[in-house]
């Protein structure tokens, strides 16, 4: 069987695929988190929230997609599995039910306040060992902290 290979050493491999990991879980939950709320969503800002909500997890699968490929390139394999995310979340999930839109535009913010923290971790831990995937990550969170921003106005 053929295996891939990339071009850092093993600890830096070992750095750079932990913050891409972690990142890869972000983006595929947000994508969950953000459709079961569009699909319950209720409240007099329900169009442009919906329609907020659906361009939200068409920027994060875009992005999931690029960073659990940057992770094959570097010679690992991404774990985008259900199980997966489930166990290693870290953001907060939406209770059954409708969802007033209000509470929905907080939810978010504070999801994307996270996941923004998250990645300036994650792109500082990338600094030294990878610059590619480090640009990667400036990138993914150049777009969740502009997604911030436009939820955040609406409060």
């Amino acid at each position: 069987m053929a295996t891939i290979t990339g071009p850092l050493t093993d600890d830096a491999k070992n750095t750079v695929v932990d913050a891409l990991q972690g990142a890869l879980v972000d983006l595929i939950d947000l994508t969950l988190v953000a459709k079961q709320f569009h699909w319950n969503l209720i409240g007099s800002h329900f169009r442009p929230i919906h329609l907020q909500l659906d361009e939200l997890v068409s920027i994060a699968r875009e992005h999931a997609d690029t960073v659990a490929e940057r992770v094959v390139a570097l010679g690992a394999n991404p774990d985008g599995r259900a199980a997966t995310v489930a166990r290693d979340t870290k953001l907060q999930q939406p209770e059954g039910g409708w969802q007033e839109d209000g509470k929905v535009v907080a939810a978010i913010t504070e999801i994307l306040s996270g996941i923004s923290k998250r990645m300036y971790e994650r792109i500082e831990a990338t600094d030294e060992p990878d610059p590619v995937s480090q640009d990667l990550l400036i990138a993914v969170a150049k777009e969740i902290d502009k997604q911030h921003w436009m939820f955040q106005a609406q409060r």
